[in-house]
């Protein structure tokens, strides 16, 4: 006896298959993405909290050592708290520099001045390529001892400066600079809510005798909290994951003296440099933990200072 299948169950799957021819070029298209996104990030991602109890070679199956890598974290690695200095000062200086530099750029550029899209292209192009390695190498060349900046300040001064990038007291302070250089990206943000404030109030507060000193701090800075508090938290994240351009100027040590040993080099250091994967993914989670602390600390403190509609 033959059974016949449901009609509605027919219809639905004919309606799949073409759905499905329909997307096929759109799922291929997204296939390397894919295989990056569940390969590279997500797989691995799964992985490394098992990895970060355990002691692990690559050469070798890991071995279970329990919460042996936390508690070196913790009592027994001194180049975990410089690591950790050299990061928060570096987070400390340039996410707020960057955001008051991009906000000042973007209150220029609001005036309505003419070519204004030629302008936003020009000051984002080096969002899009400060984290290369190419301006990366260049910044190490700019702030060598002989380098471009050295002479413009010897042409003008008469001073010989120093190798910014070679004396300890100054090679953090570069890259902090590099960072406000790379201020496009909340600058467009910026921008954006800019245009976003009604001009009417504007136009009352001129009336009531308003300065212009007055108007930006009692009604252009309020209404923009909630673009200051997105800009400040996504510029945060990004500043503890700062890596390229430490790795470049000081060629993988973190030197001199470890003063631009960011957090994200001395990972890679253990994991790349001594093959210690199991406690590069315990200084991974840690990271992770301490960018959770930060966000939420944020969001719990945007109640009293971000100014919404309502």
């Amino acid at each position: 006896m033959t059974t016949l299948a449901s009609p509605s169950i027919t219809v639905g799957g004919a309606r799949w298959v073409r759905r499905l021819r329909s997307n096929l070029p759109g799922y291929l298209f997204l296939l390397p993405w894919l295989v990056g996104f569940f390969g590279l990030t997500l797989g691995p991602a799964l992985g490394s909290p098992y990895l970060s109890f355990t002691d692990f070679d690559l050469l070798r199956d890991p071995r279970w050592v329990g919460a042996a890598n936390y508690v070196r974290i913790a009592t027994d690695d001194p180049k975990f708290i410089e690591s950790l200095h050299v990061t928060f000062v570096y987070v400390i200086l340039s996410v707020p520099l960057k955001l008051i530099f991009a906000l000042l750029v973007a209150l220029m550029l609001n005036k309505g001045i003419a070519g204004l899209p030629l302008y936003r292209a020009v000051f984002y192009l080096p969002s899009l390529l400060g984290a290369s390695v190419a301006i990366a190498v260049l910044w190490r060349q700019l702030f060598a001892g002989n380098g471009l900046v050295n002479q413009i300040v010897f042409m003008a001064f008469g001073i010989q400066g120093p190798s910014w990038i070679s004396d300890p007291d100054y090679t953090l302070y570069t890259l902090v600079i590099l960072s406000i250089w790379q201020f496009g990206s909340p600058m467009i943000i910026f921008l954006a809510g800019l245009r976003q404030v009604p001009q009417d109030i504007y136009e009352a507060a001129q009336i009531d005798g308003a300065s212009k000193m007055r108007q930006f701090f009692r009604i252009t800075l309020p209404m923009l909290t909630p673009v200051v508090f997105f800009n400040a938290v996504v510029q945060t994240i990004e500043a503890f994951k700062a890596f390229t351009p430490a790795f470049i100027i000081s060629e993988g040590t973190g030197g001199p003296i470890d003063s631009t040993l960011f957090y994200t080099l001395y990972l890679y250091q253990e994991a790349f440099g001594y093959f210690r994967m199991g406690y590069a993914a315990a200084l991974a989670w840690v990271l992770v933990v301490i960018i959770a602390c930060f966000t939420a600390f944020s969001f719990l403190s945007s109640r009293y200072w971000v100014h919404y509609d309502d």
